[in-house]
């Protein structure tokens, strides 16, 4: 009886995946919507450092530009400020310095001026709506970690939910340093190691119809690593550049990352034109988006009038280091930072390690 059983239910067990392979000869192909492939463009390695190295061309700039800020503090509950554009001259110059002046829109009046020399940086906020108590001069070191005082700044501030402590917020953590890398994009050197790849990066443009068959793509590029060579024979990542492949050879971001390998700057260049009206700089980026993803902030600079840039004038130093003509409150970010650190009680762990020494 068991063996006529199993018969039996194999029997049936082959009529079923028989009528199963003949039904799925005729299952009805609906048509769906995927993201186009766009054709892309083939390059060498050796192309892609040439493109890096042509951006380095530019050894100094002066622009009038329009200034977007965007703080990113509270992106992990899906929100961000979005402040109102605003007028900036920008002077650039390598090897990193830069002079960042912040206006109000028709009145041209200075809210804020900033500089960098590469090593330290200034800061005066000039204009904070009226009320004086954020007007401050701050002083401070280029590679140095403030994170430590932002709880003692926050607690001193106050006004937790006012709109100027937002505006002031938005400002303590801008720093002018953050820029040369993006508008003076560093030559590639031998001291480095470097080593390219492709990828394919589904995108959206929003500003098309959702009828169009472009609105959706599947776009190529190349990806340029930089890796720094350590004593110990380790390859710490430096840079990573992404060249649109699509239409030809562009460079569209960079990435820059720290010690650690998180990434500092996400730049991402925008369409090219020319920049000054010689005919000697063009397809070169007319919009660039740094956001500093640890200080938690984004910053659109778009040039006013490309063709008005001026590049290759040589500043002197004393350009790049700000003086405290207005008499405003100095805070020396360095001293307040030793001054926590001095603060900060010993654990348990270190008192008995230095009783043991």
């Amino acid at each position: 009886m068991f063996t006529k059983i199993s018969s039996l239910q194999l029997y049936l067990l082959v009529i079923f995946v028989g009528i199963a392979l003949f039904s799925g000869c005729n299952i009805y192909k609906g048509e769906q919507k995927t993201a186009t492939l766009l054709a892309t463009t083939d390059a060498t390695q050796k192309q892609l450092m040439d493109e890096i190295n042509r951006f380095a061309r530019v050894n100094s700039m002066k622009a009038q530009m329009d200034l977007k800020f965007e703080d990113n503090s509270f992106a992990q509950f899906g929100s961000k400020e979005v402040y109102r554009a605003a007028d900036g001259e920008v002077v650039v110059q390598r090897p990193a310095s830069i002079l960042l002046t912040v206006k109000v829109p028709v009145i041209k009046t200075d809210v804020a001026q900033m500089t960098s020399d590469g090593e330290t940086f200034r800061v005066a906020i000039l204009q904070d709506g009226g009320s004086g108590k954020y007007k401050k001069f701050v002083k401070g070191t280029n590679n140095a970690d403030y994170s430590k005082l932002q709880k003692d700044l926050d607690a001193s501030n106050g006004d937790k939910g006012s709109a100027m402590k937002q505006n002031v917020n938005a400002f303590a953590n801008l720093r002018p340093q953050h820029f040369t890398d993006a508008m003076l994009v560093r030559p590639t050197d031998e001291s480095h190691v470097y080593t390219h790849s492709t990828i394919f990066q589904v995108e959206e443009d929003a500003t098309l119809s959702k009828k169009s068959s472009i609105r959706k793509v599947n776009r190529g590029y190349y990806l340029l690593d930089e890796f720094s060579k350590h004593e110990d024979g380790d390859l710490i990542i430096s840079r990573r550049f992404w060249f649109d492949r699509v239409g030809g050879i562009r460079l569209a971001r960079q990435q820059i990352f720290d010690a650690k390998g998180e990434i500092e700057s996400d730049i991402v260049y925008g369409a090219e034109g020319n920049l000054t009206d010689t005919g000697e700089y063009n397809r070169l980026p007319l919009q660039i988006v740094v956001t500093r993803p640890q200080e938690k902030y984004a910053m659109k600079l778009k040039y006013q009038q490309p063709e008005a840039v001026r590049i290759g004038k040589e500043y002197p130093r004393t350009a790049f280091v700000l003086q405290n003509t207005w008499d405003l409150e100095e805070v020396d970010l360095d001293k307040k930072l030793q001054e926590v650190t001095a603060q900060k009680p010993v654990s348990s762990n270190q008192k008995t390690a230095t009783r043991i020494q």
